[in-house]
């Protein structure tokens, strides 16, 4: 009903006139998801380890075979660039994704070593199964290497499903159980028809980026180019973050081999970040109490909000909240924002913009630990 522009491709916003039942498909049953779009990189060779430390933060050394690591790189004054995942696929073998085009990057930093770094992206084609029965529906139709039920969180399995060679991951981008699916792209629409057959006695349902962004700011998940701005885009200094500023310090390194912004980074370490990602929730009763001084009922809005809106304490502006959604699960208002570090201590009040009826007026929040959806079932 719905489509976007993603990557240069199509994607889905929503299947039906409402994202509703897809969210629902995400945290009661199962949803299929197109993550084909995602920009994907093959780093092979000798040196593939050392160009892959070269450059993300985390210690690749540690990243054994058949892991993902879910990660970020930065540039030299240590301002995130991009995050995605590092796949350990074999012997100097690695599937490096991404949100934006990175090619020139990760091969400038490969200057001088024995390694080949390809763009996949049209290559290769993926889908994300996630939901509490995903794990059924996958193991009702796949043979794989590593049993699904003993494979671990973020760690990935050669196999087949419908006949169809495929590589497993048990990842994610709505903070439940789920995996995603990686396939020649050829075969992507055969691959799709083979889980939606599978999955119909699980109530599996397709799912668009509607649904996608509410689960992901349950589950405390950033988004590039929302959440924060990657330091090659970024207009002025304010909008260039560092990995402690967006909540991803505890994937930085400091003492592995060289990479690129160690130095920025361990000074930033050091200091302490000026600021921090943090999540808010909304105090709902003072929120219908702005509603029913305007003499209108309180009004959710249809879709999660990517409109970032000022965050103040005691008058003063601290932040802004980037993403803001109504979890269905959590029966609450959240949002994610980045505020300075004295106003993100988990339980600050503070206040968030909201507009009601043309008018600018200030809701009450509190700090919130994040994420705010965990269940165990994400890593049993």
């Amino acid at each position: 009903m719905s489509w976007r522009d993603w990557a240069g491709y199509f994607a889905v916003s929503t299947y039906e006139v409402h994202h509703e039942r897809e969210y629902n498909a995400i945290r009661n049953a199962a949803a299929l998801i197109d993550i084909s779009p995602l920009f994907k990189y093959r780093v092979s060779g000798r040196d593939a380890t050392r160009l892959v430390d070269r450059v993300i933060t985390r210690d690749a050394g540690k990243i054994a075979v058949g892991q993902v690591a879910y990660t970020h790189w930065c540039d030299g004054e240590g301002k995130v660039i991009d995050d995605g995942t590092v796949s350990h696929l074999g012997p100097d073998l690695y599937r490096w994704t991404a949100a934006e085009p990175n090619l020139r990057w990760i091969t400038q930093n490969a200057l001088g070593l024995d390694v080949k770094v390809e763009d996949i992206s049209d290559r290769t084609a993926a889908v994300a199964l996630q939901g509490p029965t995903s794990r059924a529906v996958l193991e009702s139709c796949a043979e794989t290497e590593v049993p699904l039920g003993s494979l671990k969180y973020f760690r990935v399995t050669r196999g087949r499903v419908g006949g169809i060679a495929v590589e497993v991951s048990r990842t994610g981008y709505t903070g439940d159980l789920g995996y995603e699916v990686w396939v020649d792209a050829p075969r992507a629409v055969e691959l799709w028809d083979a889980l939606m057959e599978a999955g119909r006695p699980y109530d599996v349902t397709p799912a668009g980026m509607l649904a996608l962004d509410v689960a992901r700011i349950e589950a405390g998940l950033i988004l590039l180019d929302v959440d924060y701005v990657g330091s090659k885009k970024a207009l002025v200094p304010s909008q260039k973050y560092t990995p402690y500023e967006i909540g991803l310090g505890r994937l930085v390194h400091l003492d592995k081999a060289p990479f690129v912004g160690q130095s920025a980074l361990k000074k930033e370490a050091a200091e302490g970040p000026k600021r921090q990602l943090v999540g808010l929730e909304v105090d709902w009763d003072h929120l219908e109490r702005l509603y029913d001084e305007a003499g209108l009922p309180p009004q959710l809005p249809a879709t999660a909000s990517r409109l970032s809106v000022p965050v103040y304490r005691h008058g003063r502006q601290v932040g802004k909240a980037t993403s803001t959604t109504w979890s269905p699960t959590l029966k609450k208002m959240i949002a994610l924002a980045t505020v300075a570090s004295p106003a993100a201590v988990i339980g600050t009040a503070l206040e968030m913009e909201l507009t009601v009826d043309h008018q600018r007026r200030q809701v009450k929040v509190t700090v919130a630990k994040l994420p705010f959806f965990d269940p165990p079932r994400k890593r049993a």
